[in-house]
């Protein structure tokens, strides 16, 4: 029986050899937001080893207050001579390519300004406790004005043209993981009285429907979505599957063509009484394929491996829950899967479990990291 992992799929103007992305995973290393040249290298390599779709990490869009730090890509201005040749390499080794865009907000992982001092629905960011972290409450700055969601909206449409223009086969809007787009769809952040806090939805609506209305209805617009925060792994934005829908119906009338929905670990139901995951309660609520994905690789987690951390596992756990994640994606709970830490640790990872050769998958280390 043929592999559901290398079934080829297409949709819109998207047409993939596999099943298998490369997780959006920034490595911070464009400073002054211009991507090191070795990125181009560094994508090629995971193209020709014949991973079927690349999303680049968080690129800020054509914001002043957009990026993260001083060392998350732009996807403007002299960053795009590098995108492009990036793209082209990529492309020449048969792979195809989406840019993520994102806006951090007040997003306060980043331990210098501006990210400390963002844009955000309320001017409030709640930070949990999470593994090495000290909680420390609230923040408060001034809740984003009606002029300054206009102009990032904007922002985003001037950036998903420019990515368009540079040649990428799709974008993703970065609506996780507690960044802007997501501080607007969860109640902890947005309290608004206006209407962007009456309807959650309303700035990713606008937003995509923006980016729609630049690239035309061709060109896929992913949607990255996230239950958890980076500051938060128990929150969820819809506590029901009625609550989840509720959310999802205006980013699929704004022109939404696939949802990446993260998650922590795929083989984890989402609601009670089903095995759905996050992807598959997406696809069945939105209509719209789904990328799933997270822990895949991994046998344990970061907190299992203990002081040695996910950096030391074998290479044999590289092909770990490969089975059931064959299961899922055949019987159609989601469409195609998201691969972050193996895909770091070995470029040529999809080719190898493709034909047989997992004996030879080098493990995630964190050098690579460093070029």
């Amino acid at each position: 029986m043929s592999d559901p992992l290398f079934q080829p799929f297409s949709i819109g103007s998207l047409s993939l050899r596999n099943r298998i992305v490369m997780s959006p995973m920034g490595q911070g290393k464009a400073p002054g937001g211009i991507p090191d040249a070795r990125y181009v290298e560094y994508f090629q390599a995971r193209a020709e080893g014949e991973t079927g779709l690349i999303i680049s990490g968080t690129t800020a869009v054509d914001h002043p207050q957009a990026a993260f730090d001083d060392h998350e890509p732009h996807m403007h201005g002299a960053a795009v001579p590098v995108w492009r040749r990036i793209v082209s390499a990529v492309h020449a080794r048969g792979g195809r390519m989406i840019a993520q865009l994102g806006h951090a907000g007040l997003q306060g992982l980043a331990p210098n300004p501006p990210a400390w001092l963002g844009l955000s629905p309320s001017g409030l960011w709640m930070q949990g406790a999470q593994v090495g972290w000290e909680p420390v409450g609230e923040m408060r700055e001034a809740p984003m004005t009606a002029a300054q969601i206009d102009d990032v909206i904007a922002a985003f449409a001037r950036s998903a043209l420019t990515a368009q223009s540079i040649g990428f086969d799709g974008i993703e809007i970065h609506g996780a993981h507690g960044f802007l787009i997501d501080q607007f769809l969860w109640s902890h952040t947005n309290q608004r009285t206006d209407d962007y806090g009456a309807e959650r939805t309303r700035f990713a609506a606008e937003i995509i429907a923006a980016c729609r209305s630049a690239v035309g209805p061709e060109l896929p617009i992913l949607f990255r979505f996230s239950q958890f925060k980076m500051t938060d792994y128990a929150a969820k934005l819809g506590q029901t599957a009625a609550e989840l829908e509720a959310l999802l119906r205006p980013l699929v009338d704004a022109g939404v063509t696939m949802f990446d929905c993260s998650q922590r670990r795929f083989w984890r139901p989402e609601f009670p009484d089903s095995s759905l995951n996050l992807a598959g309660w997406v696809k069945k609520l939105s209509g719209r394929p789904t990328i799933g994905g997270g822990g895949v690789g991994l046998e344990k987690t970061s907190l299992e491996y203990g002081e040695e951390g996910v950096y030391g596992h074998v290479a044999s756990a590289s092909t770990a829950h490969l089975d059931e994640l064959r299961e899922r994606i055949d019987r159609g709970e989601f469409d195609l899967v998201s691969i972050g830490r193996a895909i770091l640790g070995d470029p040529h990872w999809a080719r190898k479990v493709r034909t047989g050769d997992t004996d030879s998958l080098q493990p995630y280390r964190p050098e690579v990291l460093v070029w």
